[in-house]
């Protein structure tokens, strides 16, 4: 079962995710965007994802180490939903494989 304080902190992200992505269109919508300014609207969301893998930056456990190498790599080469794939499948097998 999944513990609470996860499963709020799960439920924040998503709000936070989702209420970046609609605030910004609900505050710009009679604006006109720049492409550059509407890179940065599709990205914030993301921002808000790699708050999840900061702490495995300064993780001392090889498997965290080894998935987020894999991860930078292949967001390197990928699309996001591939990179997300590799992350996830990446985390856990290593972490039934090192210690």
């Amino acid at each position: 079962m999944i513990e609470p304080t996860t499963a709020l902190t799960l439920l924040s992200m998503a709000c936070i995710n989702y209420c970046t992505r609609i605030c910004g269109y609900l505050l710009l919508r009679d604006r006109p965007l720049s492409p550059r300014a509407r890179a940065v609207m599709e990205a914030a969301p993301g921002c808000v994802l790699i708050s999840v893998i900061a702490p495995h930056f300064v993780s001392p456990s090889p498997a965290h180490l080894a998935a987020l190498g894999l991860t930078i790599v292949a967001a390197t080469r990928l699309s996001m939903l591939s990179t997300v794939v590799v992350a996830v499948a990446s985390a856990a097998l290593l972490r039934q494989i090192l210690p």
